[in-house]
Formats: C-alpha cells, structure tokens, sequence
C-alpha cells in the first residue's frame, strides 16, 4: 500500500482537478448536468483512481487503477477540446489544462511502464 498523497502525478491531478472545479463554474446553466457535470466527474476520476490504486495491495491492481486513470484522462482531454470548441474555454485556460493533462498522462505512463516491467 502506498500513500497517495505523496504522488507527483496525483498533486497534479488534484491540482487540475481545482483547476477545473473554478473554470467550469462559468458554463452557461443548461450545461450543468451535461458538459460540466461529464469534465467534472473525468478530471475527479484521475487522483480518485490514483488514491484508491494506491490502496490496493499488488502491483497488478495498482497498474489497472493507474490505466483507468490514463482512460479518465483521455476523456477528459476530449471533453476540454469540446468546451473550447464550443466557445466555454479560452484559449490560455484551455492550453494550460491541456499542458498540464499532457504533463499527467505522461507520468501516468511512466508509472505503468516501471509497474509493466516490475512483473
């Protein structure tokens, strides 16, 4: 079992998560339990799957929390370009999450590469 809190990729994903919560506040009402409600639960399921890999007892268990949260991010980088796209985001919000997202995604990988290769 491995603290959580003490994961770079899960601050960054809790960060984000914030980060989200606040940019989303400013969609338009109608969005409320469509759009918002979906980049919302995403973004959660990143340091939520991460949180509860981490207490998990294998190895195993842990890479497929990890690989949910890798789908969650995937999704999340979706529903971010649609938002945008649909005028919600501004380019400096959109560009920063995405770079942030990409900067998870990546650390993502590299923890499911070093589990991959501990087997």
């Amino acid at each position: 079992m491995k603290d959580f809190r003490s994961l770079k990729v899960w601050e960054k994903a809790h960060a984000l998560t914030l980060t989200i919560y606040k940019a989303t506040e400013g969609f338009p009402k109608q969005e409320l339990y469509a759009l918002t409600s979906q980049i919302q639960r995403a973004a959660v399921s990143i340091p939520a799957n991460i949180a509860e890999g981490c207490g998990k007892d294998s190895d195993a268990e842990l890479k497929r929390y990890f690989l949910i949260s890798m789908g969650s991010s995937s999704e999340l980088e979706y529903l971010l370009l649609l938002a945008h796209d649909l005028g919600y985001l501004p380019q400096s919000t959109f560009q920063s999450m995405t770079n942030d997202l990409v900067e998870i995604r990546k650390m993502l990988n590299a923890f499911i590469q070093k589990l991959k290769a501990n087997r």
